[in-house]
């Protein structure tokens, strides 16, 4: 009998071959992955099974420690651009697109899990939204979490977005958003690429400006969290607002 001619590949699929116990190898992750969870894989074991149902073809291994290697982890990975993550040998826009949708099912949960008591008594809940959607991200990003009498959040807004070491921030149309939004306070977020949440002397003082503008109206500035992959700065908690 004839052998099967092998199963076409797919437009952007690259032709490689797995080794010869690929489907073992896959089969024991999953079985791992079913029994014991998330905690049951490395990181890279994780990344390599994602990839495993964009890629059935081809040994995603190298590929998964590839990227890690290239974006810094898990973190990094998950809320890089697609157009970087097709950058890396072997990424189509098919995978890259299964590795953005894993982190916006991770963003939405943790967002869900914000907005489902008041925010000041969630603070915890809080700071893992912003660690997971903002820490990683290569260009700092501005965005104001608007709050209601009872301090639900309302709006979660990303203001402006910067260089890679700035965001433009205008005092006017922060105010004028969360009147129009009719919010009692706010909390204003951004990030540090550089990784060090310090904040620096302009951060201050736009806090500053943005709380008087707002107190002026009768809006509340809560906080201002600067988030950073070495951790976060609550101006509040160190005494600057």
């Amino acid at each position: 009998m004839a052998a099967m001619p092998p199963l076409p590949l797919l437009p952007d699929e690259p032709a490689v071959t797995p080794p010869d116990d690929a489907a073992g190898h896959r089969e024991r992750l999953r079985g791992r992955l079913l029994a014991g969870g998330g905690d049951a894989l490395l990181d890279h074991e994780l990344i390599e099974y994602l990839l495993t149902l964009t890629l059935p073809r081809i040994d995603t291994k190298p590929i998964a420690k590839a990227l890690l290697r290239e974006f810094g982890g898990i973190g990094g990975l998950l809320t890089a651009d697609a157009a970087a993550l097709t950058r890396v040998k072997g990424i189509s826009d098919r995978s890259a697109a299964a590795i953005k949708i894993a982190h916006a099912i991770t963003i939405r949960m943790l967002k869900a899990e914000v907005a489902e008591r008041p925010v000041l008594a969630n603070w915890q809940a809080l700071l893992d939204y912003l660690r997971a959607d903002m820490a990683h991200h290569a260009i700092e990003r501005f965005r104001v979490l608007h709050l209601n009498t009872r301090n639900m959040l309302i709006r979660d807004e990303v203001m402006s977005e910067g260089s890679i070491d700035q965001a433009a921030v205008h005092v006017r149309e922060v105010i004028r958003r969360a009147i129009d939004l009719g919010s009692a306070a706010i909390i204003l977020v951004h990030n540090h690429p550089s990784g060090d949440p310090s904040p620096s002397r302009a951060d201050i003082a736009i806090t500053r400006t943005i709380a008087d503008a707002g107190a002026a109206m009768g809006i509340v500035v809560h906080d201002h969290i600067i988030m950073g992959i070495n951790g976060h700065v609550s101006l509040k908690a160190q005494g600057l607002i």
